[in-house]
């Protein structure tokens, strides 16, 4: 058996009735994702304390999974008069073939070395290297494999300065990814946050699943105090808007870690954060950049 995609560009005020109409409609799922993503245009979304959750992106893509026979173009009509707006002028249809799904993500997920001492190893692999640090996870609902840029340049920085003994927190853990890897590499107190109650609950299984001893809650669950070290692989919109929040819960002489940032972004970034941190040469993979300092 095999299905049809059908994407279809709509903007921020119909997007979610859209959305709704077309699953009335007989879409057997609907998803939204920002069609000006990995552009200058980009709006991350976010929630936190004092920063409400933005409205959708200005532009969006509906991402509709249909039948094999469905007649797309009928099916996007009778959603748009369901949603009360004009069809969309945007829309393209492709094929979506029938495979083994489960056979196909595993096959795109092997060991990921960060270091000589640090491997990312699904819980399908053997270690290649038991003698090291070997962190179990899989790819699920939260965003954290270890496999894009932004993971592997803040799994790079913990590997070479965590010494043992400091304080972490992991501010938008996602997968839990990094606060597990600091645990594990001799941070005594580890705590990590996500407005996702779903990472979070992906961040707690997945330091169960690799013995960590670490806290994950929502931001507004955390305890007050400050860090040794706050690592933060967001995005560079979250990112300053949160700059009063992050330096706030790293103490004097504490490291900040921040990524989730395109190159071309990356002094925008410490423009806000350098009245309160004495950054470190950037570290650059695949056109992200990861920043580190230092509190004044």
């Amino acid at each position: 058996m095999s299905w049809q995609s059908l994407h279809i560009r709509v903007d921020s005020k119909a997007a979610e009735p859209l959305s709704d109409a077309l699953l009335e409609a007989g879409a057997l799922s609907v998803s939204l994702e920002d069609a000006d993503a990995g552009t200058d245009d980009e709006t991350p979304l976010f929630g936190e304390p004092d920063h409400p959750s933005a409205e959708l992106w200005p532009h969006s893509i509906a991402v509709a999974l249909l039948d094999e026979a469905a007649d797309a173009a009928a099916l996007l009509a009778e959603a748009a008069a369901r949603a009360g707006i004009p069809v969309p002028g945007e829309w393209t249809v492709g094929a979506v073939a029938e495979q083994d799904w489960v056979r196909l993500t595993q096959s795109q997920f092997d060991p990921i070395p960060i270091s000589s001492r640090l491997w990312i190893v699904p819980t399908w692999h053997d270690a290649p290297d038991g003698s090291a640090i070997n962190l179990k996870l899989d790819p699920g609902l939260a965003f954290g494999t270890g496999s894009h840029p932004t993971t592997r340049l803040c799994l790079r920085w913990l590997d070479e300065h965590i010494a043992g003994g400091e304080t972490v927190l992991d501010y938008g853990c996602g997968s839990g990814i990094l606060a597990i890897a600091a645990a594990r590499l001799g941070a005594t107190r580890v705590d990590g946050v996500d407005i996702d109650a779903q990472a979070v609950t992906s961040a707690r299984d997945n330091a169960s699943r690799n013995g960590v001893a670490a806290w994950f809650g929502l931001p507004g669950e955390l305890a007050s105090g400050e860090y040794d070290v706050l690592v933060a692989n967001i995005l560079t919109n979250p990112l300053k808007g949160l700059a009063p929040l992050l330096t706030g819960r790293v103490r004097h002489g504490g490291r900040l870690v921040l990524s989730g940032i395109l190159a071309e972004q990356a002094e925008d970034v410490m423009a806000v954060y350098r009245p309160a941190f004495e950054f470190d040469p950037p570290a650059t993979d695949e056109g992200w950049v990861r920043l580190s300092g230092t509190r004044r």
